[in-house]
Formats: C-alpha cells, sequence, structure tokens
C-alpha cells in the first residue's frame, strides 16, 4: 500500500468546533505504528495500553460528570467488565441492558467508557462494557469467548428483547462477530445491535484505504488485526461475517464518517445485512474521521450519540 496523500483543508459544512479538533491530528498523520515485535515485547505493550488510559482519563472523568453516570468495575461470568449506570435517586431501575465493546484495535482500550457513559446517561440503560482478552496474548476467538459468556449471563437474567449489543471500531467488529456466533450456537438474538465504523470482512482491503491514512502507521486493516486473526481464515464466516448468512440479525445501526478509513467496510456490511432482509440503518457523518463521537468533543459527536441513544432507547423492550 503506497504513501497516501496530503488530505484538504476540511470543508466548512463540518463544525467550527470538529475542524479545530481534527485539523492538527490530520497534519500529525496517523497512530504510531504498532509492530508486531512493539506489540509482543511485554513492557512496551504494557506502556502502550497505560498511555491509552491515561489519554482518555480527563474525557472519561468528564463526560461521567456531564451525563451524570457512575463506573465501577466487577465481573460477569468470570469476564472482567465496567458497570456503567446513570445516577437516579428516584426512579425505577431499568431493567434494559446493553453491552458494549471498546475499540482499539483488540490491543488497547481505547473507548470503554467514552462509547458507554454518553449511552447510559442518555438512555438510563445499564451498559456494561466487556474487558475483553485482546491481541496478541489472546487472538480469535477469545474476544468472541468472552463476549459471548457475558451475553449468555444476560440471557439467563432477562429476555433478549431488552438486551442489545454495540462497539466502535475493533468493538463493531466484536459484535459482528459476536452476532455470527450467536446464530452459529442458536442462540435467541438480542434486539438491536450498533455496529459503529467496524469492518465485517478482515480478509480484503477497502477502498477508502487507498486514499485516506492508514489509522496506524503504513499497515492496512487486515495487516492490523493480523495478531488477532492469527491462524484463522480470514474468509471464516465466525471471524469474518460478510462471508456468513446473515439471515435473522436483529436490526442494526451502523455510523460511520466520510473521513474514516473504514467508511467503505461499514458501507459493505450495510449492504450485505440489507440483501439478507436485516433492518439496517447508515448514518454517514460529514467530513468527520474514525470513530469520531469516542473521544472529540463538538457538535457532530453531540448528534451521533444522541442517534445512538435513541435507536436503543426504540428497540430495547421495557
Amino acid at each position: 500500500m503506497g504513501k497516501s496523500p496530503a488530505q484538504p483543508p476540511f470543508a466548512p459544512t463540518v463544525s467550527e468546533e470538529a475542524r479545530a479538533v481534527m485539523t492538527p491530528l490530520v497534519a500529525a498523520g496517523s497512530a504510531p505504528e504498532m509492530t508486531a515485535t512493539l506489540m509482543r515485547n511485554a513492557i512496551t505493550r504494557k506502556a502502550v495500553r497505560a498511555a491509552a488510559a491515561s489519554h482518555l482519563k480527563p474525557l472519561n472523568k468528564s463526560r461521567a460528570k456531564r451525563f451524570g453516570v457512575d463506573v465501577g468495575k466487577g465481573t460477569v461470568a468470570g469476564v472482567p467488565v465496567k458497570f456503567v449506570r446513570r445516577r437516579e435517586s428516584d426512579a425505577s431501575p431499568d431493567q434494559r441492558l446493553l453491552i458494549n465493546f471498546h475499540g482499539g484495535g483488540f490491543m488497547v482500550d481505547s473507548g470503554s467508557e467514552t462509547e458507554t457513559i454518553p449511552i447510559a446517561g442518555l438512555t438510563g440503560i445499564s451498559v456494561v462494557t466487556v474487558m475483553y482478552r485482546m491481541a496478541p496474548e489472546h487472538p480469535f476467538p477469545a474476544a468472541v469467548d468472552d463476549a459471548l459468556a457475558v451475553y449468555r449471563d444476560a440471557l439467563s437474567q432477562r429476555s433478549p428483547a431488552s438486551i442489545g449489543i454495540y462497539g466502535t471500531s475493533a468493538g463493531a467488529v466484536l459484535t459482528g462477530q459476536l452476532l455470527a456466533r450467536i446464530k452459529a450456537e442458536g442462540l435467541p438474538m438480542p434486539a438491536a445491535a450498533g455496529f459503529f465504523s467496524g469492518s465485517a470482512d478482515l480478509a480484503l482491503v477497502s477502498d477508502c484505504e487507498a486514499f485516506l491514512p492508514s489509522i496506524m502507521g503504513t499497515r492496512t486493516g487486515p495487516e492490523v488485526l493480523a495478531d488477532y486473526a492469527a491462524g484463522t481464515e480470514r474468509t471464516d464466516p465466525l471471524l469474518s461475517p460478510l462471508y456468513g448468512d446473515l439471515t435473522g440479525l436483529p436490526p442494526t445501526m451502523l455510523m460511520t464518517s466520510t473521513r474514516d478509513q473504514l467508511l467503505s467496510q461499514t458501507i459493505r456490511f450495510h449492504l450485505a445485512l440489507r440483501k439478507a432482509g436485516v433492518d439496517a440503518d447508515l448514518m454517514v457523518y460529514e467530513g468527520m474521521l474514525h470513530a469520531f463521537w469516542a473521544y472529540m468533543e463538538c457538535p457532530e459527536t453531540e448528534d451521533a450519540l444522541a442517534a445512538q441513544a435513541a435507536f436503543f432507547d426504540r428497540h430495547l423492550a421495557r
């Protein structure tokens, strides 16, 4: 994959606040490349993960305060999780549940709180964010196994009609994989799924990657996820659901943006879902970077988070 051309300035159709945040990000280029050697070095890997957590800490704190949400840690079915709940004194508890899978390329946690705090605050629905095992220590299907364990536990306590699942970036990839696994296991489907800037095809490079800077150094999406896929055939439907039977999947919201490296992959999955007869809604934001709602504060983020919240509020049974 050749060097990506310089990106043009952001259009005036993008909010002033978003342009102010994104312009220096684009000028700085993509995130530093995490080579296979780096990620296999335990000391460096620990430092990278700690740095990612530290970077998001101020945003986690400000969003928790703004949306009136508490975050706690625990385990579900032996899997580490975070419990994200809106602070309510008088209202009766909301029995609905959302299960979230954070982004971070299956290598770091880049959104377990920023992706969940706003949704819990806006909807009043409790969110369990799964701290799934990550690569390269734990390749596929470890993360899916963890996600499935938490989903099974949720099914043991409530109707599938009151459960939703969602994730951003790697979390969206995991959301699609969990749906494929749920179908393969013959389990009831959740009421709704959120596939936010992801890929359901780990075999092919998408069109957008030809002209947008790589998210990680110079590597394509399939290359970035090589340690996660490990020895699994890339067209295995449990790894890349696009190659499987998508009929019977729940109503799904897909979200992306025009400067998102996973725009094409998100679009491809949307089209495949529609062809399979799935109720699928695609939202594409003008001029915004990959997964902007998870780390940027601007009008576009407010709109995106409100849309995600409204989707789950509409589809999960009380």
